[in-house]
């Protein structure tokens, strides 16, 4: 596969240096991931409190409470499940809007937008009286993470040095770990508080959002956006206080104003330039990668983690405080992520990640079903639980260096600009789609499939590894400018993108 070779090397985005300013820019910018990796470690903490359940969930408190209950199906509660999964429906919605508002009034609006939004949904949330308000403020919250999960990839890649990409893309994936364990922490914190408790771990998303709000207020737009938009002027200035007073920045700023151009001549809505046959490859890249991303299990493991834990043998606290465990490897996986995908590759981590994740499912599945078998009427010895977590601790780092961070960062670096709000669009919407259908049958799939749901999801790794090794080319150190250019390349998308007898108009140079 095609590196960074060849690829505009001269480029000033690819040679410029590291400036304090783009640290600081793309930090403040990641810190969108916090609102996003909050609300998935909290709400399934939520979710195992008994005073929480007592006054919206009932009848699940009573199945915990019924020795003969199997235990894989305690928590298969459909409303419970639309609690946490409403988010991601709403999400998704939001996310079609976001294209828009993203294209005409800038990344960064969009990301306060999103932090507000989010903001409005915790205050909800952390006051609801009933199942009514909780939904609403889980349809706020997840309107809040669909502008932000829309804008903040693409700001971090356009404001990146290309050499920096990966790393600084990734941090967006760091900041959600960071999000899941604080989140978790609180849930285990709170838990020791009473009636109450639940409250605090809810509300307290709104710190997260305004932390990133504010930040998102103190940043300037992207070059790319203010140049899109006709700012000239502030796009010089953007530029040059990232990319340092020192650097020649007009021959970037040239290749921005050339492609801003080249879109706007295209009189053509950018979601059905979109699926012009040029970009094809784009398309369903922009499409697979989050269907697969959701088909690794993790965002359910990560919802349901405190629940699954308790569904296999785990106390109370100890089902939080594996969750906890859960997360902080994670995000020592996403570390590692950041500082070896601009060395090695994006391919080479998709599939060790695949490979070891594929392993980790098999493995539970069988030790599992060895353990609880079908009827999962008798909790695991404490040895047990404790090899349980392990499995499920080597299986999360697998993903927080593969599939969790470049799953952000691909859809995000390979769309010309004239897509490039559109293809991000897509791609955020399916992955709040795939989050929706799998969320809300997460728990009626444990009951049902009981430990055969761990290989549901190692075949889906076998069928992604696979595809990764065939149809994904290398995109490290490739300049956004040039992107276009490793398709061409590529064994089978070069049939798209390059002119043929057959496709006169397909342009390799759009």
């Amino acid at each position: 596969m095609a590196g960074s070779e060849g690829y505009g090397g001269d480029n000033v985005r690819n040679n410029g240096k590291l400036t304090a300013s783009v640290i600081i820019t793309c930090i403040t910018a990641a810190s969108c991931g916090l609102i996003f990796g909050y609300d998935i470690g909290i709400s399934g903490g939520v979710t195992t409190m008994p005073p929480f359940l007592r006054k919206f969930f009932p009848s699940v408190l009573r199945k915990m409470a019924d020795a003969s209950q199997n235990t894989y199906c305690v928590y298969d509660s459909q409303v419970l499940t639309l609690f946490t999964s409403s988010l991601y429906i709403a999400g998704l919605a939001s996310c079609l809007v976001a294209s828009r508002v993203t294209r005409s009034m800038g990344r960064k609006a969009t990301m306060v937008l999103g932090g507000c939004t989010f903001l409005i949904g915790a205050a909800i949330n952390g006051a609801a009286v009933n199942i009514a308000m909780l939904i609403l403020g889980r349809i706020m919250l997840g309107f809040g993470v669909g502008f932000t999960n829309q804008a903040t990839p693409l700001f971090i890649s356009e404001m990146a040095p290309s050499k920096w990409r990966g790393t600084f893309t990734t941090g967006f994936q760091l900041f959600l770990g960071i999000g899941v364990v604080i989140a978790n922490v609180i849930n285990f914190g709170a838990a020791r508080l009473g009636s109450w408790g639940w409250r605090l771990s809810l509300g307290l998303a709104a710190a997260p959002a305004a932390l990133m709000t504010l930040g998102a207020l103190l940043v300037s737009d992207t070059p790319s956006s203010l140049v899109e938009r006709g700012k000239l002027g502030q796009a010089r200035r953007a530029l040059l206080k990232i990319r340092g007073v020192n650097s020649d920045i007009e021959t970037e700023l040239n290749e921005l104003v050339v492609a801003s151009e080249a879109a706007k001549q295209v009189n053509q809505e950018p979601f059905m330039t979109i699926f012009e046959r040029r970009y094809r490859p784009h398309l369903i890249m922009s499409i697979m990668i989050p269907i697969f991303q959701q088909l690794t299990g993790i965002n359910v493991i990560a919802f349901y983690a405190p629940v699954l834990f308790q569904s296999v043998g785990f106390g109370n606290d100890s089902a939080l405080i594996g969750a906890i465990i859960l997360g902080l490897v994670n995000l020592g996986s996403i570390v590692i992520s950041m500082f070896t995908v601009d060395r090695y590759g994006r391919r080479v981590l998709f599939m060790e990640g695949g490979v070891q994740m594929i392993i980790c499912q098999v493995a539970l599945a069988c030790f599992l079903g060895a353990n609880l078998g079908t009827s999962g009427d008798q909790p695991l010895s404490r040895t047990s639980a404790i090899l349980v977590l392990m499995l499920m601790c080597i299986y999360a780092a697998g993903f927080g260096w593969s599939w969790g961070p470049l799953c952000w960062l691909i859809p995000s670096e390979i769309f010309p600009i004239k897509i490039r709000s559109a293809g991000q669009s897509i791609s955020v919407s399916v992955n709040f789609g795939m989050t929706f259908v799998l969320s809300q049958t997460f728990l009626s799939m444990l009951c049902r499939f009981k430990y055969g749901v761990f290989l549901f999801y190692a075949g889906w790794i076998a069928v992604m590894t696979g595809f990764i090794a065939y149809f994904l080319p290398e995109t490290k150190g490739v300049p956004l400018e040039s992107m276009q250019t490793v398709w061409e390349q590529h064994w089978y998308w070069s049939r798209f993108t390059l002119k043929t007898p057959d496709h006169p108009e397909v342009n390799s140079k759009s």
